[in-house]
Parts: C-alpha cells; structure tokens; sequence
C-alpha cells in the first residue's frame, strides 16, 4: 500500500514520502501528513522477538513506501549502530508499574538522537532518488536538544549545510556548550536575543518567504528542516514507542495485547504525537498522558478546548519545553477536523494573527485518548530527590516532569494500568538542576565538579558526549537579535 502525504493546510497533496522530507515543511506553510495511518499488521509473537533495528524496519517501511527496502536497510544499520551507548539504542529501566523508557544513549544524550540519527541518511536517500542538484540547507530553531542532535548527525555530510539557531538565555550550560563546539565545516550555530517562540517564528518565516526561496534557489541552495515539522523526524519516533511495548511483554509487566499509558514529557508536541501514530497503528493504549512544565499551553489545550499562547514565558529547568507555540499540534487538529484543511487553516491563521483559537466540542472528543498534566519547578524538583532516595535512580528534569506528572495523575483517577514514561534526557545534560533538587550544596560546584558529583552519586558511566566537552574549544560564537535572522543566513550561504 502506497502512503502519501497532504499538507495540513491544503495546498500541496499527493506528495511522496522522499520529497515531503526533502522538503520539511509544504510549500503552504502546512505539515505533511500520511493520507492514512499504516496498520502494524506483524503477528505480535514475531513483534516481541525483533530487534531494534528490524522493528525500526517494519514500522518505517510502512510510511516511507517510496523508499526500497535495501535503502531502509541501509538508513537504518547506519543509523542505529556503536553512536548509542547501549545494545538497542534505548534502554528500559523498571520501577515496579513504571517503567522508563531511556532514549538518551546516542551521541548527544537527548532523545532526539533517535530520529535525527537517521534523517541525514532518510534526506541523502531521497535527494538521490529525486535528481536534487541543489545543495540542502537545513535551517533549525531549537529549544536546546534538536539543535546539538541536527548538528551532530549532519555534519560533515556531503550536499548539506545546516544552520541552527537557539535561545542565547534559554538553554542549559551544557546544551550551549554541546552546540557551540560543534565541529563540521558546514555548520554554523547562532544565538538569538529572545526565546525559543522568537527563533522558530523567524524560522518558519523564512520557510514561507517565497522571494529568498527564490534566491537561494538561483544560488544553488535549498531548504529543509530538522524539526519535528520534518516528517522524516516523526516517523522515526514511533518506534521507540512500540519497542518499549514489547519489552514490557518480554518483561512479564504485561500480557501482549494488553494497553498501556504512556507519559511523555513535551512542549512542542512532536514526541507525544509519535505515540499517538503508533496507537493509531494498532499499539495498545489506554491514556496517552501530556506532560507540561509551568509552560503550560498543552495542558489547558486538553483541558478546555483553546490553545492561547498569549501568556507569560518561563524558563524552566526542563528548557526544552519551555515552548508556547507546539508546531506538531497543527498535526493532530488536522485529523480533528476530519482532514479539513480550509478549517485546520482557519485555526492555524488565527493563532498567528490572535495568538489563541478553540476547538468545537466534537473535535475535542477525538481527542480523549490524551490527557494533560502539568508540574511546576518545586513539584519536578520534588520527584527528582524522591527517585534518588527512595529508588536510587537519578531523573532529569524533563523527565521529572513527567514522572510527577504521572503521580499526579494516578491519584487522581486511580489508574493503576502498567505505564512507561519516556526519559527524554541524561541527568548529565541537567547536572546542575538534577544535583540542586537532591541537596542545595552541589549549587555551589562549578560544571566540570558537578559532573563528577552526578557520577558518584548516580553510579551511571559518563556519557562520551560529556567526556569530550572538557577541554572542547568553542568554534560558534555568534550572537544576534531576531530581526538579523534572515540576512544571517543569506550572508551565511552567500558568502560561504
């Protein structure tokens, strides 16, 4: 069965796999989205014996169906290879009817390692396949994981030049080091004067500014993305979800066939919608539970039915969902709509024109498989020292979000169905935040100390992506105001 792609927004339809990842966003400004959901129809007594990759294997030959087996295959060996710090790329770490789904084992301790060690390899693929002559510029905004992920798997990579642009005050010491030391000679990395709303915003316009598009294009360049807007980012994600399905099986924790929560710590809703994909693919669930910090757009979303980011911005301890604007939620109010593109237009338009829009009843009832949470910075800091004392096991706060969202919830309601909650960080990427919650001391201890604290007490290895921060010198220093976004990057390509 051939899957094709529609943007959310109605202007560009039956497009290939290849070509909607080619090209990140549609030409309208919309998202592409498969014309329908691919059944995950594999016996699930051959699903719980597969490996990581060849589940991988299963699940992305089913959306990306332009692509040809061998150059899955290909994707997906290179991809998921000795970059990740454990057997199977994540890791699952049981806590009685918890279990942690570990997604920060790659090269850069974040799960987005987990997509975006693949998208180079998907985007090479289909720029092949499609006769592209035009070099691709990837053109990034990041709240502080998908910027160091993008350039870590891009670099170097011939036909590709990649610019990312972050929160100058809106990352972690460690996630502004991890990027500004990036090497490769075709990657720039540049700070913005403003938060993470600012930096996708300048982003997308330049994605919907037809006259560069032009000019580039005439110059020999192209765009397209690494965001979870890229489709090639999404469908990647779905698997983890899936895999750590089985592993409960394997596990004992659950019957096959029996459902499951799932906790997911997001702000721009790309992580959680991936779970949705694979319950909409047939993966047993129960809840899928959307975990905010005080940043909490998402959670009054699902509670009332009116996305408004008109309100104040926090910065958290969990940066990188410190987002108002959750892109990937244009997704999920297309399907809502019934794939109306005219009214999921009308409600995109009316959040970049008012800054809020709500949803009709019946859309919000298609919804109910999700439920929202939220936890503030005493409730994340809170369950990070719980888990160490009481566990003995050390969460970052991103995931702390989660887990206390989690708590939350179950008293709540009373839901005891078994549940993994995705552990989208390495405590190490948050030392400082992760040692301040279990004692104020650490406080005092400059980064490099506080590392070798965590290692103590956590007794996990030290990741090679901290290791190799020590005495890495820095090669991006850029810092600019939003206005300077566009002519960065046109004097970034244009004069090399």
């Amino acid at each position: 069965m051939q899957i094709l792609y529609n943007s959310t927004r109605g202007l560009e339809n039956n497009v290939p796999a290849s070509q909607a990842i080619l090209k990140g966003l549609a030409s309208d400004g919309g998202l592409f989205v498969p014309q329908q959901i691919p059944e995950l129809d594999v016996d699930p007594d051959i699903l719980k014996g597969l490996s990581y990759k060849e589940l991988a294997f299963e699940i992305m030959k089913r959306f990306l169906t332009d692509y040809t087996d061998e150059e899955l295959k290909y994707c997906i060996d290179h991809a998921y290879d000795d970059k990740f710090e454990v057997p199977e790329a994540a890791a699952m770490h049981d806590c009685g009817n918890v279990c942690f789904l570990e997604l920060y084992h790659g090269a850069t301790i974040a799960f987005k390692d987990m997509a975006l060690s693949i998208l180079p390899y998907l985007m090479t693929t289909a720029a092949k396949k499609n006769n592209m002559s035009s070099e691709i510029v990837i053109l990034t905004a990041t709240s502080g994981d998908t910027g160091k992920a993008a350039l870590a798997g891009f670099a170097d990579v011939p036909g590709i030049r990649i610019i990312v642009f972050y929160p100058k005050d809106g990352v972690s010491r460690v996630q502004e080091k991890q990027m500004v030391t990036q090497k490769g000679d075709n990657t720039r990395v540049i700070a913005i004067r403003g938060n993470f709303d600012d930096a996708q915003t300048g982003v997308k316009k330049m994605f919907n500014d037809k006259e560069l598009q032009k000019e580039l294009k005439e110059a020999g360049f192209e765009f397209s993305s690494a965001n979870s807007i890229n489709i090639g980012r999404l469908v990647p994600q779905i698997v983890y979800y899936v895999w750590a399905y089985y592993q409960m099986v394997n596990m004992g924790k659950i019957a096959s066939g029996e459902k499951i929560n799932i906790v997911v710590p997001t702000g721009n809703f790309g992580n959680i919608l991936a779970a949705y994909y694979a319950y909409r693919m047939g993966l047993p669930v129960n809840r899928l539970i959307c975990a905010s910090n005080e940043n909490k757009v998402l959670f009054d979303f699902f509670e009332t039915g009116i996305y408004d980011k008109n309100r104040e911005f926090i910065l958290t301890s969990s940066p990188s969902m410190d987002i108002l604007v959750s892109s990937n939620l244009e997704r999920l109010i297309f399907e809502a709509t019934g794939y109306d593109a005219e009214r999921s237009s009308a409600y995109m338009a009316a959040l970049r024109t008012g800054g809020k829009y709500e949803i009709t009843p019946e859309m919000k009832d298609k919804m109910k498989i999700f439920v929202g949470g939220t936890a503030d910075e005493l409730e994340t800091a809170e369950v990070i020292r719980k888990y160490y004392n009481e566990k003995d096991y050390i969460l970052d706060p991103h995931t702390a979000v989660g887990a206390a969202v989690y708590e939350k919830y179950g008293k709540l309601t009373g839901d005891e169905t078994p549940t993994v909650i995705a552990s989208t960080a390495s405590p190490y990427k948050f030392a400082r935040s992760v040692l301040a919650a279990i004692d104020k001391k650490y406080d005092e201890h400059d980064d490099m100390t506080l590392f070798s604290d965590l290692n103590s007490l956590s007794k996990m290895p030290m990741p090679k992506a901290i290791t190799e921060l020590f005495d890495a010198p820095v090669r991006h220093n850029t810092v600019i105001d939003i206005e300077e976004m566009k002519k960065t990057v046109t004097d970034s390509l244009m004069k090399g």
